[in-house]
């Protein structure tokens, strides 16, 4: 076993960065490099759901993958259960992956049509070996009737479902191995409204039943808001914001915070959608990358990026406004 740091929480994330090169443009030309990651760090405990929201591009996809060893990172480390991931051999990594599984976006595209539904969930224990064909079954079996399925569906191929009942059989897919941790990439954003809530209900009961811990990645706060227990906001690679949804929803401290909360629609008759203040984009090398989009720009935002810093119990921001900023904040209404 690595260790990592003796009585870690479950996940620990360490000053995690991750750049691609891009192709050349030409044959002299330095290759391009995307930043998606620029020193993310944070631990969750287990038992508990940490929500990452961020616009498209901002290294939320990014970060699950790195957190499921997908990918290594350019640097940094990502700690489960006291292991680092990286400094795991092949042998050792495969093994540990029974404790972190993914449940993936689409759940059109995620199950292969070809196989039945019995064969898919049982993928995972196959890879790992656990069990005889009669214990997987029995197994598959436990975990469709806790997704809220039949036993006699594991016969059935995916398109004989429905969207919601295909994230479901992901999710079943995901559980089956009795993981530690879920790692859930916008596993609600294909599906229609209603069903969207059914399977949050879902995934908040199976966490209460089998103390499953979530990461749960989304472009939707509200969404998060519902499921979590702390959400992180990111920002080209950064993390600006993090604290309770009852912080962020009552007092964002981050104007790009504010900025994803005037997007979360609102029921209020006749009252229009908030919308930030327009600005300016200006070039701020070294500054705070939100610069050019922010409304309480002012000249030290421009010449030094703010750190992550405490403001309040469990409230971090990376803004050097923040008391500014919280002080003019609405939030959503719960």
């Amino acid at each position: 076993m690595h260790e990592c740091v003796d009585d870690a929480p479950l996940l620990q994330v360490t000053d995690l960065v991750r750049h691609y090169r891009l192709p050349r443009r030409h044959l002299l030309a330095a290759a391009p490099v995307v930043r998606a990651l620029q020193g993310v760090s944070f631990s969750l405990q287990a038992g508990r759901s940490l929500g990452v929201v961020g616009e498209s591009g901002s290294g939320k996809s990014t970060l699950g993958r790195l957190v499921m060893a997908l990918e290594p990172p350019t640097s940094g480390r990502v700690c489960l259960a006291g292991r680092d991931l990286q400094a795991l051999s092949a042998a050792e990594l495969r093994a540990a992956r029974r404790d972190f599984q993914m449940v993936f976006q689409d759940p059109f595209g995620s199950l292969d049509p070809r196989q039945p539904v019995g064969r898919i969930v049982a993928e995972p224990l196959v890879a790992q070996g656990q069990g005889t064909a009669a214990e997987r079954a029995e197994r598959v079996a436990a975990m469709l009737d806790a997704v809220g399925l039949r036993a006699s569906d594991a016969a059935k191929v995916p398109h004989e479902f429905s969207g919601g009942q295909r994230q479901r059989i992901a999710i079943a897919r995901a559980l089956v191995t009795g993981p530690r941790l879920i790692v859930a990439d916008e596993p609600v954003s294909a599906l229609d409204v209603s069903v969207q809530a059914q399977v949050l209900n879902l995934m908040q009961d199976l966490q209460d039943r089998l103390g499953v811990t979530y990461l749960f990645i989304s472009h939707d706060i509200a969404v998060v808001d519902l499921v979590c227990d702390e959400v992180l906001v990111l920002y080209q690679g950064r993390v600006v914001e993090l604290g309770s949804p009852d912080l962020l929803f009552e007092a964002a401290a981050h104007p790009y915070t504010r900025l994803l909360m005037a997007a979360v629609p609102r029921a209020q008759p006749g009252a229009r959608r908030a919308r930030p203040t327009p600005v300016t984009p200006i070039a701020a090398p070294g500054g705070c990358p939100f610069a050019p989009r922010c409304a309480f720009r002012q000249d030290d935002c421009l010449g030094q990026a703010p750190p992550l810093r405490p403001i309040a119990g469990g409230h971090w921001v990376a803004c050097h406004h923040a008391d500014t900023v919280r002080q003019t904040a609405t939030g959503a209404p719960r």
